[in-house]
C-alpha cells in the first residue's frame, strides 16, 4: 500500500524568528482570551438552576406580533421560576429580556461583539460580553433546561440547528425544543420531513425532537411539567456538558 505523506509546516519550522514568535503570541493571546469567556460564564451561570433560552431575530420592533408575544412568553417563565436567557441584543433577544426583567427570576443577556446588528439591551439582570460566537453558543446551551425559538434569519436557524445537532448525537439530554409561529416554521418541517427524511439524511425520530405551536399555554406547560419531571441533571448528563 502507498503511504501518501505530505509535509505540513509548523510553526517551529518557520525561519524567519521575529515572525514566528509574532504568530505564536497572536494565537496564544487568543486562546487565554477564549479561556477567559468561559470562565467568565461559569462563575455567572452555573448557579442558576433554572433556565430557558430564547432564540430569534434580531430584527423585529416593538409592535411585532413575534416580539409582544416573546415579551408575554417571558414574563410568564420568569414569574414560574425560570430565569431567561437570550443574546442580549435588540428584536426577540430584547422581547426576551424585557419580559424576564420584569418578572420573578433573572433576565441574561449574552451578548456578542458585531459589526453591526447587535447592541446590548438593558433588560438584562446578568450581562456577559462575547468576542467569541461558539464560547456564547454554549452559554446558551449548557445552562439551559429548554429551548424556544422564534421567527429568525441565518442566525436563528444555527443555533436551531446546532440544539437539534447536540439533542440527536446525545450531547445534550434531550429537553423541550419549542419552534413558536407555526405559519413560518411550515416551510421548514415540511422540507425536513419531504426531502431530508425521504434521502434518508435524517431519521424520523429528530423530527419529533421539535415541537411547534402558536400558543404561548402550550409553551409553559410543556417547560414546567419536564422541569417538574426531569429537573435533577445526572452525574452522566453533567459530564456530558463538559464536552460541548
Amino acid at each position: 500500500m502507498e503511504v501518501n505523506k505530505k509535509k505540513v509546516r509548523l510553526l517551529h519550522d518557520v525561519k524567519d524568528v521575529k515572525y514566528a514568535t509574532v504568530l505564536k503570541a497572536r494565537e496564544s493571546w487568543s486562546m487565554f482570551s477564549i479561556m477567559s469567556e468561559f470562565i467568565e460564564t461559569t462563575e455567572k451561570l452555573s448557579e442558576i438552576q433554572a433556565a430557558v433560552t430564547i432564540f430569534g431575530s434580531a430584527r423585529f420592533k416593538p409592535g411585532n406580533p413575534y416580539f409582544e408575544a416573546c415579551v408575554v412568553l417571558s414574563r410568564r417563565l420568569s414569574d414560574v421560576g425560570f430565569s431567561v436567557f437570550s443574546g442580549g441584543g435588540p428584536g426577540i433577544m430584547q422581547a426576551a429580556n424585557m419580559g424576564a426583567f420584569e418578572g420573578a427570576s433573572p433576565s441574561v443577556g449574552l451578548n456578542i461583539e458585531l459589526p453591526h446588528e447587535q447592541a446590548s439591551n438593558p433588560w438584562q439582570n446578568v450581562s456577559l460580553n462575547y468576542r467569541h460566537f461558539f464560547a456564547r453558543k454554549v452559554g446558551l446551551v449548557k445552562y439551559s433546561n429548554a429551548f424556544v425559538v422564534f421567527p429568525g434569519g441565518f442566525g436563528t436557524l444555527d443555533e436551531l440547528c446546532e440544539v437539534m445537532t447536540l439533542m440527536q448525537t446525545n450531547k445534550i439530554r434531550k429537553v423541550p425544543l419549542i419552534l413558536f409561529g407555526s405559519s413560518f416554521w411550515k416551510g421548514f418541517i415540511d422540507w425536513s420531513r419531504e426531502t431530508m427524511l425521504q434521502e434518508a439524511t435524517i431519521s424520523p425520530e429528530d423530527i419529533d425532537l421539535m415541537t411547534v405551536t402558536d400558543d404561548i399555554d402550550v409553551v409553559v406547560d410543556k417547560i414546567v411539567s419536564f422541569y417538574d419531571d426531569l429537573a435533577v441533571l445526572t452525574s452522566e448528563e453533567r459530564l456530558k456538558l463538559m464536552y460541548l
